[in-house]
């Protein structure tokens, strides 16, 4: 109810209504977020990758469960572990591969790294670095819906670090008292980087913040995946009638570091390995498609197999892609006309060069940019 925090709950209605098939696509989307990230980091090792790695290990359910409530019209806000919520609202395994290795086709054409891209046509909005920025921003985004009389949601991830920012507290408060659709899920895996939940808020737990906010709180279990759903898809009913913003807690853990070099030296001895042997989300989420739905090893194994064919596939197309052309730098700096491309000009008539005449080039004697 609105106002007051709720534990985590069992799970309900809405994931009962998901069918044996959208529970295996579940799996499909964690599977490949593992299994790509474990190529990323291959590549990684190879210096292929260009800048920070950031893993999601451990933390798949959330992104991908509450991406699944999702409907194509919503637009989502991901945070840089969350490449399973991209991948679930579109996002292709050779964009992703391209973007890290700052390939010259890659979504930003190499200028942006990670998972630092968008297409609001497929519904997503590339994050801001500074974690809990996008909450403001996805505040202005939902206030277009709601002006626009769009029955359309907004959801943005933060994670228990960003909870303790400026723009998180104006940006969850505005959508408040504007009564906007707007889901905002906390990832609370135990660390904001090095520092430990209880250093850097006093708060027993993140649901309560909600409460302060006037809007409704919940918490569930992050790493069950239709415990996540059915969580989200609540909110993001509510939100679409109405009802205003939510704040949903994950109980979660991050089982690498803040990025791949992070060697994770502030954690307690025994930890990680507590968390991977007692509550990995793809054991949980495997068991249940066994329990529940009689889903055969053979099963899953099909699905493994296809994951792998899939970014084998998508790995030799990126890194046989080409690497950014430099004059690439001078496109899309300024605002062009919508019907016009991009009219750039050669010092002195030179000839021009395939790839300047098919980005629209021309020569000008005098000339200079």
């Amino acid at each position: 109810m609105k106002g007051k925090s709720s534990k985590a709950a069992a799970v309900g209605s809405a994931a009962a209504q998901l069918t044996r098939a959208q529970k295996l696509e579940l799996y499909y989307w964690m599977r490949m977020t593992r299994t790509l990230e474990e190529r990323l980091v291959a590549l990684y090792r190879q210096t292929k990758v260009v800048g920070g790695l950031f893993r999601s290990l451990g933390q798949e359910a959330d992104a991908v469960g509450a991406c699944y409530a999702l409907e194509r019209r919503d637009i989502m806000s991901p945070l840089i572990r969350n490449m399973g919520a991209m991948l679930v609202k579109g996002a292709t395994p050779v964009e992703i591969l391209k973007q890290y290795m700052a390939k010259g086709d890659s979504p930003t054409r190499g200028r942006e790294l990670n998972i630092h891209f968008g297409d609001t046509e497929r519904g997503f909005i590339g994050q801001i670095s500074p974690l809990g920025d996008m909450v403001p921003v996805m505040a202005g985004v939902t206030m277009t819906f709601k002006m626009r009389g769009q029955d359309r949601v907004g959801l943005v991830f933060v994670g228990d670090g960003a909870t303790s920012t400026g723009a998180f507290h104006e940006g969850i408060n505005f959508a408040a008292v504007q009564k906007l659709p707007l889901v905002v899920v906390v990832e609370n895996n135990g660390y904001a980087y090095s520092t430990p939940t209880h250093k850097q808020t006093a708060a027993a737990q993140f649901v309560d913040k909600a409460i302060g906010y006037g809007v409704y709180g919940e918490q569930a279990d992050g790493n069950d995946v239709l415990a996540v759903y059915d969580v989200t898809k609540r909110a993001v009913d509510r939100a679409r009638a109405g009802g205003g913003v939510s704040l949903i807690e994950l109980m979660t853990y991050r089982r690498k570091g803040h990025a791949e070099h992070d060697s994770q030296s502030y954690v307690p001895e025994g930890e990680i390995e507590r968390w991977a042997a007692e509550n990995d989300p793809f054991d949980r989420c495997a068991a249940m498609l066994r329990d529940r739905e009689g889903v055969s090893p053979d099963e899953i194994a099909a699905i493994d197999a296809r994951v792998h064919q899939e970014i084998d596939a998508a790995t030799d197309i990126a890194e046989a892609s080409p690497p950014p052309e430099a004059l690439d730098a001078l496109i899309g700096v300024y605002g062009e006309p919508a019907a016009e491309k991009p009219l750039w000009f050669r010092e002195g008539g030179a000839a021009l060069t395939e790839h300047e005449r098919a980005q629209g080039w021309g020569t000008y004697d005098t000339g200079h940019v």
